[in-house]
């Protein structure tokens, strides 16, 4: 996945444990050497996604609020992020509910616990995919 030489990726984390925003703060910036926001609320989630446009969305579904169901609709209409790739990062693992994430926007899902080489290769797909897409439409 080319990464012009100086820049870095900047990521957006939303998710209600602090220790799950830890963890993959620290992957993500050791393994991808990213600039990571954290977003502990689906209110906050959506100021920082109105206000700045990622290079990937990490969403957990189960969020207190309006939920990540609510935050990834959002996101997808009314956010600079509308392109951005979103990867759930949940234990919610139902086909249905998966299925409903995907058709409204979400680009991936990884099922918790997680699993950093799994995880890792479905950002990196993600990041790789999205960047041959602005180059295709130079």
């Amino acid at each position: 996945m080319p990464q012009e030489l100086g820049t870095r990726y900047r990521m957006l984390v939303i998710d209600d444990e602090e220790s799950t925003r830890l963890l993959l703060a620290r992957m993500l910036s050791q393994d991808l050497n990213a600039e990571v926001q954290l977003a502990g609320t689906c209110e906050q989630a959506l100021r920082y996604a109105s206000s700045y446009a990622y290079d990937a969305i990490l969403l957990d579904l189960l969020m207190p609020g309006i939920g990540g169901f609510g935050v990834l609709q959002d996101i997808r209409h009314n956010s600079p992020n509308a392109a951005t790739p979103v990867i759930l990062v949940t234990q919610v693992a139902e086909k249905d509910t998966l299925d409903r994430c995907l058709a409204a926007g979400a680009n991936a899902f990884h099922i918790k616990p997680i699993e950093r080489s799994e995880l890792l290769a479905i950002l990196r797909d993600q990041l790789a995919a999205r960047a041959s897409k602005k180059n295709a439409v130079r």
